[in-house]
């Protein structure tokens, strides 16, 4: 994705292409299966803090169970947390805010194979989609520097993190309060 949001990608571009990415075969989602907010947290590597406020103001919500009041848990999909990481590696280089959110957009209308099989460019004001190796040179010879979050080994690490985390089905109900409604109660009579 270029800065000002006109794609530039190339398509058709094969996995190997960067040596990076994943083949075909990767594993269905389940689209029912969620991960409350503390598991998404530990796989993104953000704060609970930081995830609440993304979802409150739009810039990744949760995609399996929004929260639909006081008491109610958020459950997290995947993909979701995917790009919860993905944001947290661009904030973490100092991509600005407007430009995260422009990548996210980008990044929603996408579906869960080509996610893996894209990298995230940027020079540090702008985020670019490369998908081949040719266009990853191109940026490069400008003059600028750039770093790359390949998004299929972001995917590889969120796999990993959430095989030993709890997940739940989103029919599951629970009566149990989320983290955040159980610490102001905690506060409230403690």
């Amino acid at each position: 994705m270029s800065g000002t949001g006109d794609g530039g990608g190339l398509r058709g571009a094969t996995a190997a292409a960067q040596g990076l990415l994943f083949a075909d075969d990767r594993p269905a989602l389940d689209e029912e299966v969620g991960y409350r907010g503390p598991t998404a947290c530990k796989a993104a590597g953000i704060t609970y803090r930081q995830l609440d406020y993304w979802a409150r103001t739009g810039l990744v919500e949760p995609s399996v169970r929004a929260a639909t009041g006081s008491g109610t848990q958020r459950l997290y999909g995947f993909r979701d947390i995917l790009v919860l990481k993905v944001v947290k590696r661009l904030l973490d280089t100092g991509v600005s805010l407007q430009q995260i959110r422009s990548a996210v957009a980008h990044l929603r209308e996408r579906g869960v194979e080509d996610l893996a099989r894209i990298t995230l460019m940027s020079d540090g004001a702008s985020v670019y989609e490369c998908t081949s190796a040719d266009e990853v040179v191109d940026l490069v010879q400008g003059g600028q520097g750039v770093f790359g979050i390949a998004v299929g080994r972001v995917w590889s690490e969120v796999e990993g993190a959430l095989a030993s985390l709890p997940s739940e089905r989103a029919d599951d109900a629970s009566d149990l309060p989320d983290e955040l409604a159980a610490r102001r109660a905690a506060r409230r009579t403690g």
